[in-house]
């Protein structure tokens, strides 16, 4: 099982702070080091020192790393026109020598809009579907041919279709399409439309903070969704993303759960928490629900000693 680590940087933190989480990720192991894509801070906490942006962010990691894959849990299609957002995360993958992935999705938190000023229209569906087919559309159009799209939305006319991203995607016949190989991650619990957009679009579903039992019914409509376009379920990564609290000891996790502001006994229901033991026995358990990787969603980003017991005590036994 893949273990990457989540972070939540609007809830309060510089680029320094993130910077050193993504580091500690990449030194301890850690498959990757994702963020949100949000300009709020959420609850009662004052966000200080304010928002950083997440392609910002993203493209300084890029530089300032080497071997950890960086990405967004996820984008919002609010914040950005998909051409402006396809040249981002093109070269920022760029950047990186190939180690971007870009979750995006429909947006949903319409106070950061409002505070900011940026629109938050109450259909946000097709806008997101629009999206994907836009950037998607720039990536995998070959170097000197042009890409147009005339949609509800969006309208591009006679594109260059460039900068392309350093990934390139395999086809069965062994050719490669140059630039086309962000992998993209689709989520959300719609019953219907969203296994269908990832289906279509995604080389990873991601299931954000699920009830255990319902993984392997939300993993059933994606696999049911490519089937019936033909694609092969097995083409896509399942994941799931949960918060993670984990001590040594009792006392250790119940430290750890008062700096994030949660209850031990609502965390090991809901997340990867309690004693090593547990979170063996729990990411165990996802396993079999189906879970191939999984984002453990960090809130204490001054405790790189979290960091540290996961990595030598619990990555082990997962993978």
């Amino acid at each position: 099982m893949d273990l990457r680590i989540f972070t939540e940087p609007q809830q309060g933190a510089s680029y320094d702070d993130v910077l050193r989480v993504a580091q500690a990720t990449e030194r301890l192991g850690y498959d990757a080091f994702f963020r949100s894509d949000h300009y709020l801070v959420m609850g009662d906490g004052d966000g200080l020192p304010g928002p950083t942006d997440a392609w910002t962010t993203l493209a300084g990691l890029a530089r300032e790393t080497s071997t950890v894959r960086l990405g967004t849990l996820v984008s919002s299609a609010t914040f950005r026109h998909p051409g402006v957002l396809a040249i981002q995360v093109a070269q920022v993958d760029q950047m990186s020598g190939g180690r971007v992935e870009l979750g995006l999705g429909a947006g949903w938190f319409a106070q950061e809009h409002a505070a900011y000023g940026i629109p938050f229209p109450e259909k946000r569906f097709g806008l997101l579907t629009e999206q994907l087919e836009v950037v998607t559309g720039l990536w995998r159009t070959p170097v000197g041919e042009r890409f147009t799209h005339q949609g509800e939305h969006y309208t591009l006319t006679d594109s260059p279709a460039l900068p392309k991203p350093a990934q390139h995607v395999a086809l069965a016949d062994g050719r490669r399409v140059e630039g086309a190989g962000v992998p993209v991650i689709v989520g959300g619990k719609g019953p219907k439309r969203t296994p269908a957009l990832a289906a279509r679009f995604a080389s990873e579903f991601n299931a954000s903070f699920p009830e255990i039992a319902d993984i392997p019914q939300m993993f059933g409509r994606v696999r049911s969704a490519c089937e019936e376009i033909g694609r092969d379920p097995h083409d896509l990564t399942y994941s799931v993303a949960l918060v993670l609290c984990v001590g040594a000891d009792d006392a250790e996790v119940a430290r750890r759960a008062a700096a994030i502001g949660r209850e031990p006994g609502e965390l090991r229901e809901h997340g990867v928490a309690g004693t090593v033991a547990e979170a063996v026995d729990r990411l165990g358990e996802l396993a079999e629900a189906g879970v191939e990787r999984i984002y453990l969603q960090v809130l204490d980003l001054a405790d790189i000693e979290h960091l540290e017991l996961v990595a030598a005590q619990v990555a082990p036994h997962v993978r």
